[in-house]
């Protein structure tokens, strides 16, 4: 409990009154020390009248699980058990700042007595992990301002960050209801795909390549095959987890841009029959999960996605990628996610997704680097300016080169924004299926 500004204003107003009065008259020296008195009375009656912590109820609802790129709210209630007048007061949210974005303090002008007021900050989610919601601060003032008094409530809350399912299954929803990928009904697929399913006898209006002229001469009557969609495809999502994917854009690492649209590939490809493998990776090999297939599969991803740690190593991909290829005996669809700066830091990652993309589909995903666009059309003004624009359209011509010479290996290449990178990914993939190239 301390004094304000206002107080103190009060009590220094009597110094060059009192020696204004003085001046003009010796005897009026007793209205000085007076008028120090009636201040110190005014503001002990004040602090008399406000509100103590014991007088002060708080109930929390914080949740305990938030979703990496995705926003939400701890709530809290105060209400006041007095009859003490009403006073301003203003709360503070003290948070881990590595995970969490500072809130902005919130303001209350007006607290009455069994009128609970309710407390709202949000939670903006920087990166996962796992922090602590340690204390609340909470700041009042007396009725008429001249007394101010702080208290804090240990909170201690443990809160996990992982990976934004909610955004995964909005877009899963929103693919599902647009294009049925098998349909909603268990069924055979007849008539795509190479699979061999079964001999039929042939109908006007089929297609004549498909007529089996051996088993035709056989049977004496035209027969057609039929085929059924091929299922049971690995697809493995390779997570670089280096110093270059711990970088921000729009306000989430690189890694959890990437882990968000693995997630949503992942569940389309386990909807659509396919098993799916994870793989991690960075100066050492991080982690690798067997692919999986059916339903239980999509939690048994989620859960490795939530492992995948931030590293501040460089990426080591001749050991990465050489192990990943050890690893597959059978072919694959391999989705890469990483970044890199130029050509000199890409040579050693193009030399073995070569020798990867000799056995498997290899799918090579980054983001796309919204700053060095525009700073490479930005209108100059200046000598620096033009210094950065230019040097801004090199690294993105060495970026173009980068996938040019990916593309010319028969590597997929795929750059996008991080706000439809998870849709363009999909489309991909879909893709590569409907054109049967795994």
């Amino acid at each position: 409990m301390r004094p304000t500004l206002r107080a103190a204003f009060l009590v220094g107003l009597g110094i060059p009154l009192s020696l204004v009065l003085i001046v003009g008259n010796e005897d009026l020296w007793l209205f000085g020390v007076l008028y120090l008195f009636f201040v110190l009375l005014l503001v002990g009656y004040d602090s008399l009248n406000m509100v103590v912590p014991s007088r002060l109820n708080l109930q929390q609802d914080i949740p305990s699980l938030l979703h990496a790129g995705g926003d939400d709210y701890a709530y809290f209630k105060l209400t006041v058990d007095t009859t003490q007048r009403a006073f301003g007061l203003e709360a503070l949210l003290e948070v881990d700042e590595t995970y969490l974005k500072r809130p902005e303090p919130a303001y209350v002008p007006r607290l009455e007595r069994s009128l609970p007021v309710d407390l709202a900050f949000p939670l903006m989610v920087k990166r996962r992990g796992s922090c602590q919601l340690s204390r609340l601060w909470l700041r009042w003032y007396s009725p008429w301002g001249l007394i101010e008094r702080k208290t804090t409530w240990n909170l201690e809350k443990n809160v996990t960050i992982i990976p934004n399912i909610t955004a995964v299954k909005s877009a899963a929803l929103q693919l599902s209801s647009r294009d049925a990928f098998h349909g909603i009904k268990v069924q055979k697929q007849q008539g795509d795909g190479t699979e061999f399913d079964a001999l039929r006898e042939y109908v006007p209006g089929f297609d004549l390549r498909s007529v089996d002229w051996k088993h035709s001469a056989r049977h004496r009557k035209l027969v057609c095959k039929e085929f059924q969609v091929e299922r049971n495809h690995n697809v493995i999502l390779a997570f670089d987890t280096g110093h270059l994917m711990c970088r921000p854009l729009d306000g989430l690492p690189q890694l959890d841009h990437m882990i968000n649209a693995g997630l949503l590939l992942g569940y389309m490809a386990l909807r659509g029959g396919d098993r799916v493998g994870l793989y991690g990776f960075n100066s050492r090999i991080q982690m690798f999960a067997e692919p999986l297939g059916g339903s239980r599969a999509f939690h048994h991803l989620q859960a490795n996605c939530a492992r995948l740690d931030y590293q501040h190593d460089e990426t080591n991909f001749t050991l990465g990628l050489a192990n990943l290829l050890g690893k597959l005996p059978r072919r694959s669809l391999i989705v890469i996610y990483t970044d890199f700066v130029d050509t000199v830091t890409a040579e050693l990652m193009v030399e073995n997704i070569t020798r990867l993309a000799k056995r498997h589909l290899v799918l090579f995903v980054t983001l796309s680097d919204r700053e060095l666009m525009n700073i490479s059309q930005l209108r100059p003004g200046s000598v620096t300016d033009i210094a950065r624009s230019v040097i801004a359209d090199d690294f993105l011509r060495e970026r173009r080169i980068v996938f040019e010479r990916l593309r010319r290996l028969g590597v997929h290449c795929l750059e996008a924004p991080a706000a439809s990178v998870s849709a363009a990914l999909v489309e991909r993939y879909l893709e590569i299926k409907q054109q049967e190239l795994i």
